[in-house]
């Protein structure tokens, strides 16, 4: 059975190439060192070999502590995922004889969400006999592509998913 991956970088005797590039503390260029000897050498520093580039030829390495390494990786990739937006999809619902004020409102409320990063998915919902005239809901999405056009484009168009039709707008 073969021993568990590590994550992270490799360093010091998990490095199995035969030369590197290495970098002291200081952030010095001490060219290239066969592995032994580097590890050797950060070990009279009292620090760890740390394989930062391992794709470049020879891979470059650096004489640090590995644990302060490890956290301070963590620590950039906890913020990256902190400052990270999230894009939602919002709903907003009407049907297909909305009076003006109404559709007012759900514009604004479109606008609003769009201008925050989300996707807003506008689902007409049909009732009873307003099902035979599907050309006045087609006509009030097409309403609402044109008021938001400036600020979104169209995603998935307008389509009937049983008795709604549904269209997903995004920001542009």
């Amino acid at each position: 059975m073969a021993p568990p991956v590590k994550s992270g970088p490799r360093y010091n005797e998990m490095i199995n190439v035969p030369k590197v590039r290495v970098i002291d503390d200081e952030g010095e260029n001490l060219g290239i060192l066969y592995t032994r000897e580097a590890i050797e050498r950060a070990f009279e520093l009292g620090l760890d070999l740390v394989e930062v580039s391992p794709n470049a030829d020879p891979p470059v390495c650096k004489f640090l502590d590995v644990g302060k390494f490890r956290y301070e990786a963590q620590k950039k990739a906890n913020l990256a995922r902190k400052s990270q937006k999230t894009q939602e999809i919002k709903e907003i619902k009407m049907r297909p004889n909305i009076d003006d004020h109404d559709y007012d409102v759900k514009m604004r409320a479109i606008h609003k969400f769009i201008g925050e990063g989300d996707k807003v998915k506008v689902t007409l919902r049909f009732r009873g006999r307003e099902l035979s005239h599907q050309q006045l809901g087609m006509n009030l999405l097409k309403r609402v592509q044109e008021d938001a056009a400036e600020l979104a484009k169209v995603e998935a168009y307008p389509r009937m998913e049983g008795r709604q039709m549904l269209m997903v707008l995004s920001p542009k």
